[in-house]
């Protein structure tokens, strides 16, 4: 138990065990999650639905059980990167997710909407309360890696995700504004405050490669993402560039057949990391 002499009533940013603690999620009855990875971010637009793909996609190829959970309620894009469309259903031993070709389970509200593009108009405990029920009511059966798709920012969700699912670590995404630095630390410091180990950082939108060349241009400008681990001692786990093929990819659905290597250390570092 914590000193309750030091307690400030705050829970939300505590990461100390006592009784009035919110204790973690029951995962459900058939499921055995062996490792969560949250997928983060201070911003939006800067591609955590694209890395935790990316890193679903590999750790299956490289034989383990993966899953996605799209804890992103409110702009949920994994089911159509993996070409998935129609509802969830359900049986007696919990909502049944979905299973992309290559045997990666997802399950994200779109699954459970009339209208796929239908919007999501709810407060943010009631995000935050689907994002439990997916821990929960989900029967993901026996998985090696989750992968947590998280909304950007610092707010409901993620501390939803830290508190109540068994996160075993997260991946910081960024890109080379100048403002990396500051983004990059605001989800360093909320996982330093929940205490959560930071597994690495990735970098999207490097640079582009000239197809005819092969020439690399920063158009960002040098990217400060390097530094910034450095600085925090977490490790540069990739720098992906803008890829046209990984767009198209996502676009038809098709996202785990593509062929690039951008992330193939960093999910080799994981591999390892988690150990």
């Amino acid at each position: 138990m914590s000193d309750t002499n030091k307690c400030n009533g705050n829970c939300s940013s505590c990461s100390q065990s006592c009784d009035s603690k919110p204790k973690k999620a029951p995962l459900n009855q058939g499921s055995k999650v062996k490792k969560v990875i949250a997928v983060v971010s201070g911003k939006g637009g800067v591609g955590k639905s694209l890395t935790t793909s990316m890193l679903a996609v590999l750790m299956q190829r490289k034989g383990y059980k993966t899953a996605v959970l799209d804890a992103d309620i409110t702009g949920p894009s994994i089911p159509k990167m993996f070409g998935i469309h129609g509802r969830a259903e359900a049986d007696q031993n919990g909502v049944i997710p979905a299973s992309t070709m290559t045997g990666i389970k997802l399950m994200s509200v779109n699954l459970l909407l009339q209208n796929e593009d239908d919007p999501v108009v709810w407060r943010g405990p009631v995000i935050a309360s689907a994002v439990t029920q997916f821990w929960s009511e989900v029967n993901w059966g026996e998985i090696d890696y989750m992968f947590v798709d998280m909304p950007p920012g610092t707010g409901d969700v993620p501390l939803t995700v830290f508190q109540q699912l068994s996160v075993d670590g997260i991946v910081i995404v960024t890109s080379p504004q100048d403002l990396v630095s500051l983004i990059v630390k605001k989800a360093y410091n909320m996982a330093s405050m929940m205490d959560i180990p930071v597994i690495g950082i990735v970098e999207n939108m490097s640079y582009v490669c000239c197809p005819d060349c092969g020439a690399e241009f920063r158009i960002f400008g040098e990217g400060k993402t390097e530094t910034v681990a450095d600085e925090l001692g977490v490790e540069l786990l990739a720098q992906i560039p803008i890829d046209v093929r990984l767009a198209e990819a996502a676009d038809s659905g098709k996202f785990e057949y593509f062929s690039a290597e951008y992330m193939n250390n960093a999910a080799d570092f994981i591999e390892e990391k988690l150990k």
